[in-house]
């Protein structure tokens, strides 16, 4: 477990930047343990006692670049606050960056937390969104039926068939699922 402010957090917080800063100015490709540990301030060592190999590191930095920084937008009504966030998602999520964040994600995830983390986000952002809904007297879907008809198919085709991906095929699985409700 990580002490807020602890010398973990402090470590974790100079890995994590040196790793993003080297990646910007190297190129992901060129980053070694080394290197990472070099900038941090720390010993290769503890790079490999805490995250085993570059890939697991890659992984818990793409972790924690994937995490949303704010709260999804309220725009009076589910289906906009859904379409907005979905919108967001996916443009964030098929850029060549968040491609990359994916897939450093999952690479580097042998026992699967770092996609049952990744899923926790959006469900998360989702169920403000719904509960938002609800306090405002909207019938809503539950998260589970946003999460198969909406957040799934986005994260099939940005992994798999990325072309055609815009903010209209967003659109038309937003109003799939509200169709349902």
């Amino acid at each position: 477990m990580v002490r807020p402010g602890g010398r973990s957090a402090r470590v974790q917080a100079s890995v994590h930047t040196a790793v993003r800063e080297l990646a910007s100015e190297v190129g992901r490709d060129a980053l070694t343990v080394p290197l990472v540990a070099q900038r941090a301030g720390v010993t290769p060592s503890t790079i490999y006692r805490r995250w085993g190999d570059l890939q697991e590191l890659l992984s818990d930095v793409a972790v924690e670049r994937l995490r949303p920084d704010t709260t999804p937008g309220d725009h009076g009504t589910l289906s906009s606050d859904l379409t907005s966030w979905a919108e967001q998602f996916l443009d964030e999520m098929a850029s060549p960056t968040g491609r990359a964040y994916i897939r450093d994600a999952l690479l580097g995830d042998p026992d699967g937390g770092n996609a049952g983390q990744c899923s926790a986000y959006a469900a998360e952002q989702i169920d403000v969104i719904l509960t938002r809904a609800t306090r405002r007297g909207e019938r809503t879907p539950d998260a589970e039926s946003v999460i198969d008809q909406v957040v799934a198919p986005m994260m099939y085709r940005i992994l798999f068939r990325p072309d055609g991906l815009d903010a209209a095929y967003a659109r038309r699985l937003v109003a799939g699922v509200l169709r349902s409700v």
